[in-house]
């Protein structure tokens, strides 16, 4: 006791009356025993539906279930559905304290509901903690969660982290903005150059739920058509929802909504965004503050209000497909909610997949195309360079451009920007030996021997060594000769032959996103390609054997896809703008391309998908793993009646060094594959006896992999 208080000697029996009382009343609130946090040992339960329904964020399969805990009463009101709680998770029934069990470990969770009892017969664990009352998780946002985790065979747990941003807390705290009242209803606009455009404008506006896939016609205004049909959607009162494939197009999307509705009517939802600003953009959509939201693959999630239109651009795009458990679609996601919901649904994209023509062909959607002359207006001039040509053209016998594409540059700077567009990124990716064709490799891995630069020495793409005396294997020669010639390795072939020319790339390391109407080479590879202002004067696709050429059942619908987005920034064959694709022009996707016709190329790549029993006519799972996991895989599973089981075949071995592809054995390991195919109608039957073999084999503690796979992407 200091000597403020009293003398430090003589104690308590020396203290003043009131000092006395102030003591025995704080030994009082000492003694009276209290509850420790997130054990809640003694303490009382809440009087009202003392029991909590949880969802303990644990994905894996055996466990996706729920699990009851008691709720105490110092937690009775914030512990309401749809919060976030952590609770202790693995106590066995033998660590049991005043009929209540403790121990385990503490876990993230969300609380489902609430019930008056639970139907487990022994003690239950006390909530540990509400981690904050924010209710985030509603029926609604769970229902569609379910659904997906159902369909592809994946736990609810998983699914919930790809649909729910992590928690920050100072976002939290912010109170989101004021909902502003519904815009009003907006003109048709370019929608007028398709045959039901402004009807289907219409139709939103006025509450109704159009399914439509849309074939848009090349050109900047698909942003502003997309920013019209939201618009039109949000003066009907309800929510839209668009998901795009990357940053850049969710950018050109915020501009035009921007542009046509002002700020603060949409939210914009991307990966790329920083923790605190994209929980803070959810918290908005979360709370009606947003009736819209733009973004990527995340946003398809997004918990909008009154949903009244999905929308997805270009679904072909690798970047919709998620690559984490269990792996979803954007999608497959969005046509689940579209039918959640009943609200209207549009796809669309310069190319057609064969899962769009698929929901044609069904009557599940309408089209939504430009007659044939506006689409003869807007699109490029076409032409091709087939092997027949290349082998009577001097010049492509001597350099790597024909002819004619040496013309179509030439004659293209003199009006703007030219685009190069290359299938392979870096300098040259392949090489071979110059005498006897073959391929160069690495002394050390085997892996590909790579040029970097002019004149400088060879790497491996896979280990990274350097190579600097290389002879052939097979013949002893010492000259090598380029396989395959990447973007940096064209720009600076197209430098020299066009020196007061500037020279730009977009690649992996670096992406533009706009060029200038000034004349410049563009050299891009595909899904890089920056927009020119003013549209392109020409475009070169070259290459058209490198993506024709994978061993992939996409790979003409891909290159189709890859070759129109390039094309769609040309300026129209009116005002001089001109393609020229170096591939054989008797290949249907080439033919597709000259034609502009990429529905019809779907179509009739879905009529052979039929005959063959291939998606998405059919459902397939992939599953995937050592040999001998697979087959005691497939010798459990007890499959519908109508599975088909293709396989299983082995998969290349993924060398050490390079990066592992979603699906794809681990470095070194030797890895089977078995696709199991089923009839339109059984998917959720596949899905479901799938997820049950392997909960199963978690539940055993198996310490092998199998991988399970709904609707792969790419199957070979």
């Amino acid at each position: 006791m200091s000597s403020e208080n009293g003398p430090e000697q003589g104690g308590a029996q020396d203290a003043p009356p009131e000092q006395l009382a102030l003591i025995r009343e704080t030994v009082r609130r000492t003694a009276a025993p209290r509850a420790k946090p997130r054990t809640w040992r003694g303490a009382a339960l809440a009087k009202e539906l003392p029991v909590a329904r949880v969802l303990v964020d644990k994905g894996v399969l055996h466990l996706d279930r729920y699990f009851d805990y008691a709720v105490p009463e110092e937690l009775d009101a914030e512990a309401q559905p749809g919060v976030r709680v952590r609770v202790r998770f693995g106590a066995g029934r033998h660590r049991v304290r005043d009929g209540r069990r403790e121990g385990g470990g503490l876990i993230d969770g969300y609380l489902i509901e609430r019930l008056a009892e639970s139907d487990y017969a022994g003690p239950l664990a006390a909530l540990a903690q509400v981690v904050s009352p924010e209710r985030i998780l509603d029926e609604e946002l769970l229902g569609l969660v379910r659904a997906v985790a159902d369909r592809y065979a994946g736990s609810v747990a998983d699914v919930l982290q790809l649909a729910v941003p992590p928690r920050n807390a100072r976002a939290e705290k912010r109170a989101s903005p004021q909902p502003l009242p519904a815009p009003p209803v907006p003109e048709p606009g370019s929608w007028a150059r398709y045959e039901q455009g402004a009807a289907f404008v219409a139709a939103l506006a006025s509450g109704g739920a159009p399914r439509a896939v849309w074939n848009a016609l090349p050109g900047p205004q698909w942003t502003d058509e997309l920013a019209r049909a939201v618009a039109a959607t949000l003066a009907s009162g309800r929510g839209a929802l668009v998901v795009l494939p990357d940053g850049r197009a969710v950018a050109r999307a915020d501009a035009a909504l921007t542009a046509l509705l002002g700020e603060g009517r949409h939210a914009v939802l991307t990966a790329d965004a920083g923790p605190e600003k994209r929980y803070a953009q959810w918290l908005a959509v979360r709370r009606g503050a947003v009736r819209a939201v733009i973004g990527t693959r995340a946003a398809m999630f997004a918990p909008v209000r009154d949903l009244g239109l999905v929308a997805l651009w270009d679904d072909g795009d690798d970047s919709h497909s998620e690559p984490h458990a269990p792996q979803p679609h954007a999608r497959e996601v969005l046509l689940l909610r579209a039918a959640q919901d009943r609200c209207a649904f549009l796809l669309g994209g310069w190319s057609c997949t064969v899962e769009a023509a698929q929901l044609v062909e069904t009557g599940w959607a309408r089209p939504l195309i430009a007659p044939r002359e506006q689409v003869r207006a807007a699109v490029p001039l076409v032409r091709t360079v087939g092997d027949q040509d290349l082998a009577r053209d001097e010049a492509a016998r001597a350099a790597r451009l024909p002819t004619l594409a040496w013309q179509a540059v030439r004659d293209g700077l003199r009006h703007g920007p030219v685009l190069v567009q290359v299938p392979r990124r870096g300098y040259v990716p392949r090489m071979a030996c110059a005498a006897c064709r073959t391929p160069a490799r690495c002394r050390h891995c085997s892996g590909p021997l790579e040029g970097q630069e002019s004149g400088s020495a060879l790497r491996c793409g896979w280990c990274g060594r350097e190579e600097s005396a290389w002879h052939c294997p097979e013949c002893g020669a010492f000259r090598l000769r380029a396989q395959v010639v990447g973007a940096r390795r064209t720009a600076e072939e197209l430098g020299r032959a066009f020196p007061a020319v500037p020279v730009r790339t977009s690649g992996r390391e670096h992406v533009l996103d706009t060029v200038s109407e000034t004349p410049a080479l563009v050299v891009s590879t595909p899904g890089a390609e920056p927009v020119a202002e003013g549209g392109y004067a020409a475009a070169l696709l070259l290459d058209g054997w490198a993506m024709l050429g994978r061993p992939d059942l996409r790979a003409g619908e891909d290159a189709l896809r890859r070759w129109l987005a390039a094309a769609a920034l040309v300026r129209p064959q009116s005002a001089g703008g001109t393609v020229v694709a170096v591939a054989e022009p008797t290949l249907r996707p080439v033919q597709a391309l000259v034609r502009w016709d990429p529905v019809g190329h779907a179509l009739r790549e879905l009529a052979e998908r039929a005959e063959l029993g291939f998606p998405p006519v059919s459902r397939m799972a992939a599953v995937a793993g050592p040999p001998d996991a697979v087959t005691g895989f497939l010798d459990a599973v007890e499959l519908p009646r109508e599975a088909e089981v293709l396989g299983p075949v082995p998969l290349p071995v993924t060398p050490a060094g390079r990066p592992r592809r979603v699906g794809a054995p681990p470095p070194g390991e030797h890895w089977e594959r078995a696709l199991v195919r089923v009839p339109p109608g059984r998917g959720a039957a596949l899905a479901g006896a799938l997820k049950a073999a392997q909960a199963a084999r978690t539940a055993r503690g198996s310490d092998t992999a199998v991988w399970v796979r709904i609707d792969p992407p790419d199957i070979g």
